[in-house]
């Protein structure tokens, strides 16, 4: 069925595109200039933009579901104005094996919602011993190889990786803390740590691991030369000015690395932790309000060029264990645009394109998928927000199965109120008449 949206305010990664009258067929779009459909959307000069790509969301499926399941994983994600999710593999079991990759784009293809691509473990258990079949497992759709979840502790078995995974075109994705230097520490490591009596995680512990990434990486560059292959590192969810700094001199030297940015590692800081609220938990942990006017600034730079949501469902019982024994992770898929569009843009000035741009183009390029632009002929996975609209952060009307959130009472304004995929609505706020 064709779509007409009219009266749009059009923006893109690139920029402002001015307003436009966008007609959707057969799932791309066919004009920004109109024409005739047979329905008609009227966008009240609300902004038009592509759908998001969130390339690190864990869906807790199989195992794992009354945490979160494919269902209310996509849906919430469509309600966040997702087009494109990407599910990590530190499941029950771990996603290793072909078939398994196969039976979760299956099962996805058949509910509504975001569009789901997979990650599969890097090695086998996520152990960091024995690698997994990097071409069998592209081949099945795996988009992408991680052990995230899991430091990987054993240098050549990751530069390993990193060849076998270049030749069959996938990246591979760290969780860069050197676990000695982690330890058990539960929050940022330095004076408020000592105050509050609690085990310091240092950000010399990620600092160390991406610096030994990077040279990792250069090993494995050099080797792939000779193959005519050329390996692509993913760092996962940068918390600490220092390792940003490590991955922007990395680039400039043109190492194939990205640095991804998670919403509460560029909104909340390690001050959070004063009210003992577990709710904060994660790992890396929150830290320093220097590290996060750091993280802001690579991100505008592009030194940090993918926004990942690190999306990290557990159940409210789970979530409300003392500090020591609730399990690290927040869920952010249906709040993250509008907490950074209200944080960023709106606050700090941070350009509405290079916003997008983090959160489409960025996470695209280091999965190597097309770009997202609003251009004739390109997929209809697009996405509806409205800088007016201002909400409060309620949990409880999250679809998402967990119904909690350090946002929670916040207001924000940008809320997605149409999110399309491939042309088919997949989410429509009641707001959008």
């Amino acid at each position: 069925m064709s779509l007409l949206i009219k009266n749009a305010r059009l923006v893109d990664g690139s920029g402002e595109l001015g307003r436009g009258d966008v007609l959707v067929e057969e799932g791309r779009i066919a004009s920004l200039e109109g024409g005739d459909a047979e329905r008609v959307l009227d966008a009240g000069g609300r902004w038009l933009a592509p759908a998001l790509t969130d390339p690190h969301v864990h869906l807790r499926t199989p195992g794992q579901e009354v945490k979160e399941d494919l269902a209310s994983g996509l849906a919430a994600a469509a309600r966040g104005g997702y087009g494109t999710i990407v599910a990590m593999p530190n499941t029950e079991p771990v996603i290793e094996e072909p078939e398994q990759v196969r039976a979760l784009r299956e099962e996805a293809a058949g509910l509504a919602g975001a569009r789901l691509l997979v990650a599969a473990a890097l090695t086998r258990g996520q152990e960091g011993r024995r690698l997994t079949a990097a071409a069998l497992l592209r081949r099945a759709g795996a988009v992408l190889l991680t052990d995230d979840g899991r430091t990987n502790e054993d240098a050549g078995v990751l530069a390993r990786g990193l060849v076998y995974a270049a030749a069959a075109g996938l990246a591979v994705a760290v969780h860069a803390e050197d676990a000695g230097l982690r330890g058990s520490g539960v929050m940022n490591d330095g004076p408020l740590a000592a105050e509050l009596g609690l085990a310091g995680n240092p950000p010399e512990a990620e600092a160390a691991r991406i610096a030994r990434d990077l040279e990792v990486l250069r090993y494995a560059a050099r080797k792939s030369a000779a193959l005519g292959h050329s390996p692509r590192l993913y760092v996962q969810h940068v918390s600490t000015a220092r390792g940003a700094r490590l991955i922007a001199a990395a680039r400039a030297e043109g190492l194939p690395v990205t640095g991804e940015a998670t919403p509460h590692h560029l909104t909340l800081t390690e001050e959070a932790w004063r009210g003992f609220d577990p709710r904060f938990k994660v790992a890396p942990p929150l830290r320093s309000a220097g590290d996060v006017e750091a993280l802001i600034g690579s991100l505008e730079r592009g030194d940090l060029s993918a926004v990942g949501s690190d999306h990290a469902p557990h159940t409210a019982a789970e979530k409300e264990r003392d500090l020591e024994s609730a399990p690290f992770g927040i869920p952010s898929l249906e709040v993250a645009f509008p907490l950074l569009y209200t944080e960023l843009v709106e606050k700090r000035g941070l350009p509405l394109r290079v916003l997008l741009e983090r959160m489409t183009g960025g996470p695209r390029a280091a999965l190597g998928l097309e770009p997202a632009r609003l251009a004739v002929g390109e997929p209809a996975d697009l996405m509806i927000f409205d800088p007016g609209e201002r909400r409060t952060v309620d949990p409880a009307r999250f679809v998402s199965k967990a119904r909690y959130s350090p946002w929670a009472g916040r207001e924000l304004a940008g809320w997605p109120l149409l999110t399309l995929v491939g042309g088919r609505e997949v989410w429509r706020d009641p707001a959008l008449a």
